[in-house]
């Protein structure tokens, strides 16, 4: 992912400068300047050793060789090369930082998919089932709450009896 290989790519030259937005629907090579946002949902982008980027960039993969000011979102992977300066945050499966690199920010490592994340929600459901489970607990105890008061209202003997009866209940 050094060098585009394939012929879909685009290359911003050292002496192009861009203010804006880019987008695009191929792998994207960067030694000049570009400041904005890059979105190449689908495709890499590469900032060559000249490259000067303040963007925030969503992206496929990245691989930064030159200078980055902005947030990171890869959907696959952020790759710091050793002469890499980057400030700002990363979200992304898989990161790799060269040593010598520069980094300032934060790193989010994602899950690989959504997909894993389903089988969890199911693990909850047997949860849901023990708080139905606890209803009638909690409707016994307003049983006994009920008991304590009826035993409330009548002799003092039958106070000590009633408030044995909700312990027997609740075991």
């Amino acid at each position: 992912m050094d060098t585009p290989k394939t012929a879909e790519f685009a290359l911003i030259g050292k002496s192009v400068i861009i203010k804006g937005e880019l987008s695009g629907s191929e792998d994207l090579y960067v030694d000049g300047q570009v400041e904005g946002t890059i979105e190449l949902q689908g495709n890499s982008l590469i900032i060559g050793p000249h490259g000067q980027v303040r963007a925030n960039v969503n992206v496929k993969g990245v691989v930064v060789h030159g200078k980055l000011e902005g947030n990171i979102r890869a959907s696959e992977r952020a790759e710091l090369k050793k002469s890499a300066i980057a400030m700002g945050d990363i979200v992304t499966q898989r990161v790799a930082i060269e040593d010598g690199a520069y980094f300032k920010g934060k790193v989010d490592i994602q899950k690989e998919s959504a997909k894993p994340e389903a089988p969890p929600a199911s693990r909850f459901q047997p949860k849901a089932e023990a708080r139905s489970a606890t209803a009638p607990v909690a409707s016994a105890s307003a049983a006994a709450t009920s008991a304590a008061a009826a035993s409330a209202s009548s002799s003092s003997a039958a106070s000590s009896v009633g408030a044995k009866t909700p312990v027997t209940e609740t075991k």
